[in-house]
């Protein structure tokens, strides 16, 4: 069993945010999904941005919060803007199991870094392939491609075929079932080495996928 703490993303806490932790909870493991919106969710990605543009510093300050009710000993998770919440986390707050990232993933140098990545911490990082914010307007797959390439023993980057953002919320148009179960199952994998304490590359998993 391990706890996760999954962030949503800028759509709000969705009915498909809240189905998909119920299913990493059918698989035995405590998930907190907290609602930063305080209730609100967002028909587009751009509605709730400009929502999350005008809470600022306070998304993050509630995410804080949260986390500070919480064990020190969590796997952090997010979709999106709640992955760059997750990361955050994750590198500066003590005591990480792991990073889930999903759609999502920030430089571990220069500027827009957290810091050096934390010793001993596995990540999963998880987009596809030809999303426009994940592949090509942010660079986040470069970041993620770093990461992996800098800790090839604790990192992975699994990439999907398509060009779909939130592709994993079957609340939303851009799901995609085939991919959206693929990634649960290898969040799953992820978490069950977690729960057993060993690294990603003694189950060689793959850092691509379709």
């Amino acid at each position: 069993m391990v706890e996760v703490l999954l962030f949503h993303h800028v759509q709000g806490l969705t009915a498909g945010v809240r189905a998909f932790a119920d299913d990493v909870r059918a698989a035995g493991h405590v998930v907190h999904a907290p609602d930063l919106f305080e209730g609100r969710t967002f028909g587009t990605i751009d509605e709730g941005m400009a929502h999350a543009r005008e809470l600022g510093d306070a998304v993050h300050e509630r995410a804080g919060s949260v986390a500070a009710g919480l064990p020190e000993s969590l796997v952090y998770a997010g979709f999106s803007m709640g992955g760059g919440i997750a990361q955050r986390l994750a590198q500066t707050r003590p005591g990480a199991r792991g990073a889930l990232l999903y759609e999502t993933c920030y430089p571990i140098t220069g500027e827009w870094a957290f810091g050096p990545w934390p010793e001993g911490v596995p990540a999963q990082v998880h987009g596809m392939g030809a999303d426009p914010f994940f592949a090509e307007e942010e660079g986040d797959v470069d970041a993620a491609r770093q990461l992996v390439a800098a800790h090839p023993d604790l990192a992975e980057l699994h990439l999907y075929r398509g060009d779909r953002h939130l592709f994993a919320d079957r609340s939303l148009p851009s799901h995609d079932p085939e991919a959206a179960a693929l990634l649960l199952e290898r969040t799953l994998a992820f978490l069950d080495r977690v729960s057993r304490r060993l690294p990603a590359s003694a189950h060689a998993a793959p850092q691509t996928g379709s």
